[in-house]
């Protein structure tokens, strides 16, 4: 291990700001806020919550899905920077990975939450929902996409990028926490094939996961994409338009949450400014894209759409959801204004950056729930009563919990364990691998069952072979599915973690120099000669 890692670590962990004590307390306090609503909702059950059914009087949906789409759209922009800044070699975001990876990781632990949050009996929906549920039900692809293969995908990223400081904090780290600093780091050494053997394995990982981002959101878009009877929410602009949701919000996200780290943690010359910038042209790009979306919607709602969606376009613009529109519409135009402005200038300020980043955030919230509510209130093609659904302070609690509970998570983890990655020379990361067969092997093999689990769970969920039968043939098809996804991207783990051959160290070969040749020499034949009197006249 390199005794210049040793300094680079330890002070960046020291070093904290008071602030820092300040938002722990606040996030513990919303974290209690939020068991203490929830608790609540389970005493009284769900008539606790402004939860109603729709056409009679409410919405089943509230801020439970609300937050969960806005949770797992941050958790976007997290991984997708550290896989473009991995992909397409962008020094300017390295900085800020392993901080867009904790976000994504924290966020859709989160997400999932809320998910548990609107279930009545979220138990028993967790002991059915991978047994019994179906491809066809829209939290099919939530429990096997988002929660299992994204969530299981961002944490493979984000172990097997952090064994390089794990290892220098096994050295340099507390007492306490370096038994957990050598798990995470074990096997690893500091030389040239194993930094090579990471960029492989990272680049393989990177490219896998981009698409498995669009995969997981497009998802969740169709969740209310390809419900044809409900006015407001079929449309074919869900699953693109939640994509770019995600990447505005989860940008904006991010830059503030960056802000904020380098201030707490006093990292204002290992996260630099060109960072910041990167992200704020990041997200003017998509907050204009998703502006473009909100008007071709307007206008195909407001000109040639059925009258169940007219109307509903009519009260979402005019009507009891105004103030939400137009506040959505403003706060996401300022959101693309201001880093638009800062970049036709060329200037780069960070409050202005994290405005703007809040503001984003903000129009994704609105959004949301201008995507959620209004079509259950008010979109039933028979002719129901209207309803109304308000959030009740249970709802409200069990929200700002759960947003304390990703404030905390990330601020804790910021304390024993650096955010900012180690930069690891160039040359570091293209030395010559030597052949070992028996990785690939095991990578291979490991694969190979993977993709076993996942055509077999998935058919099975299909109920490809269960003929008139409703359940699956196999109990717990979905889990075998998630497992098998899981499973995949373990071989990435498998690759890099995998024991290296020792090679043996050849013995030297010791060069002698060569004896020098002894003459033996007859001494009696030397006597015998002393005494011939020839030799003596000679002599």
């Amino acid at each position: 291990m390199h005794a210049e890692l040793r300094p680079e670590l330890r002070p960046e962990l020291r070093r904290v700001s008071p602030i820092w004590y300040l938002m722990v307390l606040v996030a513990a306090i919303a974290v209690g806020v939020g068991l203490y609503c929830y608790s609540v909702q389970l005493a009284r059950g769900d008539i606790a919550t402004g939860l109603r059914n729709p056409g009679n009087g409410g919405a089943a949906w509230g801020f439970y899905i609300v937050f969960y789409v806005y949770f797992v759209g941050v958790s976007f922009a997290g991984i997708t920077v550290a896989s473009l800044a991995r992909v397409f070699h962008i020094d300017t975001l390295k900085p800020v990975t392993r901080l867009a990876e904790l976000l994504t990781i924290v966020a859709l632990g989160v997400g999932a939450m809320m998910v548990l949050a609107d279930l009545g009996r979220p138990l028993d929906g967790l002991l059915k929902l991978p047994a019994l549920a179906r491809p066809s039900s829209p939290f099919y692809g939530t429990f096997t996409l988002v929660v299992s293969g994204y969530l299981f995908s961002s944490l493979v990223f984000f172990v097997l990028a952090g064994r390089y400081d794990a290892a220098a904090m096994a050295q340099t780290g507390p007492p306490l926490l370096r038994p957990l600093y050598r798990l995470w780091g074990a096997g690893f050494r500091d030389d040239d094939v194993a930094h090579t053997r990471h960029w492989r394995s990272s680049f393989v990982l990177a490219m896998t996961i981009m698409p498995l981002l669009i995969v997981a959101h497009s998802t969740l878009g169709f969740i209310f994409g390809i419900q044809a009877g409900r006015p407001g929410w079929f449309s074919a602009l869900q699953a693109p338009a939640f994509v770019v949701m995600a990447g505005v919000s989860g940008t904006g996200a991010l830059i503030v949450l960056a802000a904020i780290v380098r201030r707490l943690f006093r990292l204002e010359d290992r996260i630099p400014i060109a960072a910041l910038r990167w992200l704020g042209n990041f997200l003017w790009v998509l907050a204009a894209v998703y502006l473009y979306f909100m008007i071709v919607e307007e206008l195909t709602s407001t000109y040639a759409a059925p009258r169940a969606d007219r109307r509903i376009a009519h009260e979402v613009v005019g009507g009891s959801f105004a103030i939400s529109f137009w506040l959505t519409v403003g706060s996401l135009g300022l959101a693309f204004l201001i880093p638009f402005v800062m970049y036709l200038r060329r200037l780069t300020s960070v409050a202005w950056l994290v405005v703007a980043a809040l503001l984003a955030n903000v129009a994704a919230v609105l959004k949301r729930l201008l995507i959620v509510v209004p079509s259950q209130t008010h979109g039933g093609h028979l002719q129901l009563r209207e309803g109304l659904y308000t959030p009740t302070w249970v709802e409200i609690g069990v929200v700002l919990g759960a947003a304390g509970l990703l404030v905390l998570g990330i601020l804790l983890f910021g304390r024993i364990f650096p955010l900012v990655p180690t930069p690891v020379p160039e040359a570091r990361r293209h030395a010559a691998v030597p052949r070992e067969p028996l990785r690939v092997l095991a990578t291979v093999t490991c694969a190979l069952i993977a993709a076993g689990l996942i055509a077999f769970g998935l058919s099975d969920s299909f109920r490809m072979w269960s003929g008139d039968e409703l359940d699956p043939r196999v109990p717990f098809s979905p889990a075998i599915f998630a497992t098998g996804v899981i499973l995949l991207f373990s071989s990435a783990i498998v690759y890099e973690t995998f024991p290296a051959r020792r090679r043996r160290a050849t013995p030297r070969r010791v060069i002698r120099p060569p004896r020098a040749r002894i003459h033996r020499v007859d001494v009696r034949a030397q006597l015998r000669s002393s005494r011939d009197p020839r030799v003596r006249r000679k002599s």
